[in-house]
């Protein structure tokens, strides 16, 4: 059994954000949801990141690290889109990072520290023609701590969703989900017990 966190997307925690934790959890190994919206979801990215700007990054990144604090350490770093800025942070930072699984986004290494820390393990998912992934950066970012860390995994999947994995949205894509929760199941399931 392995411990993860898992934050969410700007739409906020989803139903199908739970129940790509759900699929996790039915394999045995214990996946937290922090709710960073406090309960707050809504019906476009636009509209959630319109949300976020209020908020501010910073405060999103201190709710990720308080429910991280609650849960103690040889964690599993997980997110979704905007929920990757904690996840990666958390990852980067935080003594006892078992790993991490950043989807449909990722953040410079520089962000958080001089570059991805050699020790722990990062897959990154994104589709190939995702305007979000592509166009903004985000795979750049991907491709520059796969090239620094032995360690590191980058797995483009065919399309132009952005929350490709949450079944409760319109850009759902079944057939990529699944190739999806296959390779995390599999990066977990290789990693050492707390």
């Amino acid at each position: 059994m392995t411990r993860v966190v898992l934050f969410h997307h700007a739409q906020g925690l989803t139903p199908g954000v739970e129940a790509f934790a759900d699929h996790l959890r039915a394999a045995d190994h214990e996946v937290h949801t922090p709710d960073l919206f406090d309960g707050q979801t809504f019906e476009t990215i636009q509209a959630g990141m319109a949300h976020v700007g209020e908020m501010g990054f910073g405060e999103i990144m201190e709710r990720g690290a308080r429910a991280a604090d609650t849960l103690g350490g040889n964690l599993v770093y997980a997110g979704f889109s905007l929920g990757v800025v904690p996840a990666q942070m958390l990852a980067q930072t935080r003594p006892g990072a078992l790993g991490a699984v950043l989807c449909y986004s990722c953040v410079p290494a520089s962000e958080f520290g001089e570059s991805w820390p050699a020790y722990v393990p990062v897959q990154i998912h994104g589709m190939d023609a995702d305007p979000f992934f592509v166009d903004e950066g985000d795979i750049d970012a991907a491709r520059a701590i796969v090239e620094s860390s032995p360690r590191a995994e980058l797995f483009l999947y065919p399309g132009d969703q952005h929350y490709f994995a949450d079944n409760s949205l319109p850009s759902y894509d079944p057939e990529a989900t699944t190739l999806l929760l296959q390779r995390v199941l599999r990066f977990l399931d290789q990693l050492p017990d707390e």
